[in-house]
């Protein structure tokens, strides 16, 4: 359940041509032949600095000081990020940037991963790939999220670049065990292959024996999210001849007997380690249990514990030798009683990060905070997603996470009732919150004690928590809440919402009051026409604006993409929509450099 990240990727350092102001430096713009030898020094020691820049927004500024900070600054650039893959083209990218050797790239906007976005709709890897197989053959790293990759990319990725070392894929889609063999067999310097969250297609293939027989260079191994067997035997081999592997995720396939095998071979090196399945599996019995404690004894350098896929729940007290040093803990697979739990959380003073299903309940939340006293981090997922579920945990947990954990920043709380009390006590406890994200699962719930709209609750955390960033609503709330959005939150870049709002008034005062927004999400809320002519001032500064199931006519949008040429409008609807439809079921917006994408779909209809 990977998060978006927050970083700025404006447009404007990948612009073909280099910024241009009359006003500039003479020894950034070269007019004659005797400004030759003076500027190439001046580049020389731009190039020596440049190289310590890290920050992709300061390197952005530094690019745009005159033209020729743009050019050294493309010359020294390593590593992109780019938010969108359709923001502009493969070839602007490697005309732009000559030295890259890490590329993150991003395809399908996040409400994909809801089912709200039809399969088929893009995001291909394969244009990139090719592309940079010719410009950037020293190529190290690629970080992907979202993309459609087949196996044929994959071949061609590890055919392209020899000195391939990292290959990242966050909810991708489209390949399968046969692409990460060849990635396994070809890539001979890779330290890290971490595969989270996609769907990768069973295709029968032993994948893991395809690492080279030899010492290997890996340092992190994470497949969880692979419903495929494995080769055990190859598993242990390739474990056993790893000595720089740190991090390890195991699917579910993996039983808890294997993995008490791998942790006495690796165990000493790893500090992240994902359990696979925590259940014995076949394994005979016929000298008593295994010491599983001890096996977790051994791994003193562990800090990061996820993955207890089909938890047996006698065997968790298993893990208790590693709880002390832990700053990372994830049960969001695992089924798990507050009884359960609380033995465990009370080992674990130093955790930073947490995640759970909410059948931990308030009791255990109430645990958390009486423990973890340094947590930066809370996710609490529903065990039962639907709307009509009887949620486990509730305001009461919430509020006293908020009294026990001052130093929250991040917080993603399911839930099927909340009270604006809560939500301002949280406010004021924990003023460090960068990401405030409330699901109440019931559409138009109110505070569940005075039957009022959370309007006020969700001010309070705008207005409170002045580093905010992040903000995710729901529940019953009028405009006014969005009011409070606008007048408070100067610093929210995202902005996710979900059945809410009464009228266009609501997003105008979004629109016109959150200078630094970049992203906005909307589903199921009655914002039409006059909302989305509210913010064509900021269009052009956001990286996208998504719309399902609002009130928006196709007149509207079409005038939009009139208006706003550098804006690609996409309607999205599904294959027999008429093509005449008067109102609009899915609106997505994003700037481009490079105008309309060629690989559209029938059901996208670009304006």
């Amino acid at each position: 359940m990977p998060e978006d990240d927050e970083d700025q990727s404006p447009p404007s350092d990948l612009r073909s041509q280099p910024p241009c102001s009359p006003n500039k430096s003479r020894n950034c713009i070269s007019s004659s032949s005797s400004q030759t030898f003076p500027d190439h020094v001046l580049e020389n020691v731009l190039e020596n600095v440049l190289q310590f820049l890290d920050s992709r927004c300061d390197r952005n500024a530094a690019s745009l000081v005159c033209k020729l900070w743009w050019k050294v600054e493309g010359l020294t650039r390593s590593e992109v990020f780019i938010g969108n893959c359709y923001a502009l083209s493969p070839a602007r990218l490697t005309q732009r940037f000559k030295r890259v050797r890490s590329l993150l790239l991003k395809g399908k906007p996040r409400f994909a991963d809801f089912n709200l976005m039809p399969p088929d709709w893009g995001a291909n890897i394969a244009p990139w790939v090719s592309t940079m197989a010719k410009a950037y053959p020293w190529l190290e790293k690629v970080d992907l999220k979202r993309m459609f990759v087949t196996d044929d990319d994959l071949a061609l990725l590890a055919e392209s670049f020899p000195g391939f070392k990292e290959l990242i894929l966050v909810c991708c889609e489209g390949f399968g065990t046969s692409g990460i063999a060849v990635v396994a067999n070809k890539c001979r310097k890779l330290k890290v292959l971490d595969l989270i969250e996609s769907e990768v297609t069973d295709d029968e293939v032993d994948w893991v024996s395809c690492f080279p027989e030899d010492v290997t260079c890996l340092e992190s191994l994470a497949f969880d999210c692979v419903e495929a067997p494995i080769n055990f035997k190859a598993l242990e081999g390739l474990v056993g001849r790893s000595p720089s592997l740190r991090k390890l995720r195991l699917n579910r396939f993996v039983s808890l007997e294997e993995l008490r095998r791998l942790l006495l071979l690796g165990a000493p090196q790893l500090t992240s380690l994902g359990t696979g399945s925590f259940s014995r599996g076949d394994q005979s019995d016929e000298q008593g249990p295994p010491d599983y404690a001890a096996a977790f004894r051994a791994c003193k350098s562990v800090v990061c514990l996820s993955g207890f896929r089909e938890l047996m729940p006698e065997y968790l007290p298993a893990i208790l030798p590693v709880c002390a040093n832990l700053t990372s803990l994830n049960f969001s697979y695992a089924n798990i009683s507050p009884d359960m739990f609380k033995p465990i959380i009370h080992s674990c003073h130093k955790l930073q990060i947490f995640w759970a299903l909410d059948s931990i309940c308030d009791e255990g939340l109430q645990a958390v905070a009486a423990t973890c006293k340094e947590l930066r981090e809370l996710r609490i997922f529903p065990f039962d997603p639907r709307e009509d579920s009887e949620g486990p945990v509730s305001e009461l947990g919430l509020q006293a996470i908020s009294e026990g954990c001052r130093k929250l920043e991040s917080l993603l709380y399911f839930c099927q009732r909340m009270t604006n009390a809560a939500l301002i006590a949280m406010s004021h406890n924990c003023p460090e919150l960068t990401v405030f994200r409330l699901c109440i699962m019931g559409r138009h719930r109110p505070d569940h004690v005075t039957g009022k709209a959370m309007d006020e609750g969700f001010g309070a955390i705008v207005k409170n928590c002045k580093k905010l960033t992040r903000l995710a609503v729901s529940g019953l709330l009028t405009d006014q809440a969005f009011r409070y959005m606008g007048e408070y939150g100067k610093l929210i870049r995202t902005l996710s919402v979900a059945f809410a709002g009464d009228s266009d008034m609501a997003l105008r005062h979004v629109l016109e009051g959150c200078p630094r927004l970049q992203k906005l999400e909307i589903r199921d809320s009655p914002f039409g026409d006059v909302a989305l002519r509210s913010g064509m001032h900021r269009y052009y500064n956001m990286r996208f604006v998504w719309m399902s199931a609002c009130s928006l006519s196709m007149g509207c949008c079409k005038d939009v993409a009139r208006a706003m040429p550098n804006l690609v409008v996409e309607v999205i609807g599904s294959d027999d929509d008429d093509e005449n439809r008067e109102f609009v079921e899915t609106l997505y917006m994003y700037r481009s450099l490079d105008g309309p994408r060629k690989d559209a779909p029938q059901f996208v209809t670009i304006l």
